[in-house]
């Protein structure tokens, strides 16, 4: 017969919350694996009651979704933690707050609604903003048009497997410039396909089609992650979960 833990098993999920938060300042370095430590730790400093995993080695149910690359800062990470124990979503996020380090703050809580169908489901794109200090718009807006206007990009790309190449133009859904002399700015949406377009293909694509290389390294703040809409931007994720909870709250009010 198969072995079973001692004990009983544990308490059943009776609750899922999604959490917005950030990676900001000096923490952009921090791996997804330190961040997920930091995470776990304050969720027990906090007293969530999270749900576990069964089994001989339990883990608490949080599910983290496309995490931005190391070096790179955000306004716009997920996760989705599994409760044992019904709680206010604003008090956890709260509480979450507080119990975190400056640099990963949690701007929003919302609990899972009912038949909305998966997060990670809905995080199909990423906008970026990259500021290119030393390079001019001018510059920048010259290079982003011959990107645009190429039909395929190989580019020399990273993997666990080694290094290869990818054409990282299907990925790129749009791109725009803004900025002043000093820093110019690149704002450019991609999908999530794979492997993963990051800052840094974008980056090696503008190279090998302009030549374009900045004076200093770039720096890069994940904006948004969500669905594309049909201007080519992408969507709150968040928003199905926000319109039951309004629903909700309208048939419970008095009339």
């Amino acid at each position: 017969m198969a072995r079973q833990p001692d004990g009983p098993p544990p308490p059943p999920t009776v609750q899922k919350l999604r959490l917005r938060y950030t990676k900001r300042g000096p923490l952009r370095f921090a791996s997804h694996r330190d961040l997920a430590r930091a995470l776990e730790r304050a969720l027990r400093r906090a007293g969530v009651p999270m749900a576990f995993s069964a089994g001989f080695s339990p883990h608490p149910k949080i599910s983290y979704m496309g995490a931005a690359p190391t070096g790179a800062a955000s306004e716009a990470e997920y996760v989705e933690i599994g409760l044992s124990q019904r709680r206010d979503p604003e008090q956890v996020r709260a509480a979450l707050d507080a119990s975190l380090p400056p640099g990963i703050d949690v701007l929003e809580c919302v609990e899972a609604g009912e038949g909305t169908g998966s997060l990670a489901d809905r995080l199909d794109a990423t906008r970026w903003r990259v500021d290119l200090a030393g390079v001019t718009p001018e510059q920048l807006s010259a290079a982003v048009a011959e990107l645009l206007a190429r039909d395929t990009l190989m580019v020399a790309k990273r993997t666990k497997n080694g290094t290869k190449d990818v054409d990282v133009r299907p990925a790129i859904v749009r791109a725009s410039v803004a900025g002043d002399t000093g820093c110019a700015i690149l704002q450019v949406v991609v999908r999530q396909l794979t492997p993963t377009v990051r800052p840094d293909d974008v980056m090696a694509a503008l190279a090998v089609v302009a030549d374009l290389h900045p004076p200093s390294p770039p720096r890069a703040v994940r904006e948004a992650q969500g669905r594309l809409d049909e201007s080519g931007d992408v969507t709150d994720p968040l928003d199905p979960d926000r319109a039951i909870r309004s629903c909700c709250q309208e048939e419970r009010a008095p009339v």
